[in-house]
């Protein structure tokens, strides 16, 4: 009876400490890409031909963000049960969205004015002995164009 006590207490701390960490995580997100909307982001390959180029240049931004003790038990009832993982979802939503802000970051630090041919890598870092999920790293790269 007491493991189950335990059991329900660390979900329980689990559940409230992660969202917490994730709205907080979200709302830092949010002001950033705020600072950072003036640096615009395309997946196109290249850019118009009418653009006048200055300079051109690589940036990244890389992420990892682990998964919390919550997320890891509700994505194992949830896959029991079928259906959509929730708790994954937006893990890898904040991923690529840190992972673009810090790309832009350092487009904006080049004095870039947008970024071309964007794109994103994700992958997973597996834990313990039934490969679980521990975090996910996402990385995010493009071509920073300054214009004349």
């Amino acid at each position: 009876m007491i493991d189950i006590g335990i059991f329900l207490t660390l979900l329980a701390l689990g559940y409230f400490f992660g969202s917490a960490a994730e709205r907080r995580h979200f709302k830092s997100i949010l002001e950033r890409e705020q600072l950072y909307r003036d640096v615009l982001t395309f997946s196109a390959r290249f850019p118009p031909e009418d653009l006048r180029v200055k300079s051109a240049d690589l940036v990244v931004g890389n992420v990892v963000v682990s998964v919390d003790y919550f997320k890891s038990i509700a994505a194992g009832l949830r896959s029991f049960f079928g259906g959509k993982i929730t708790s994954f979802e937006s893990l890898i939503e904040r991923a690529r969205r840190e992972a673009i802000l810090r790309m832009k970051a350092q487009a904006k630090k080049q004095g870039a004015d947008m970024v071309f041919n964007v794109k994103l890598e994700t992958a997973s870092i597996t834990k313990g002995q039934r490969d679980q999920v521990g975090a996910v790293e996402v990385y995010a790269y493009g071509t920073a164009l300054k214009t004349v």
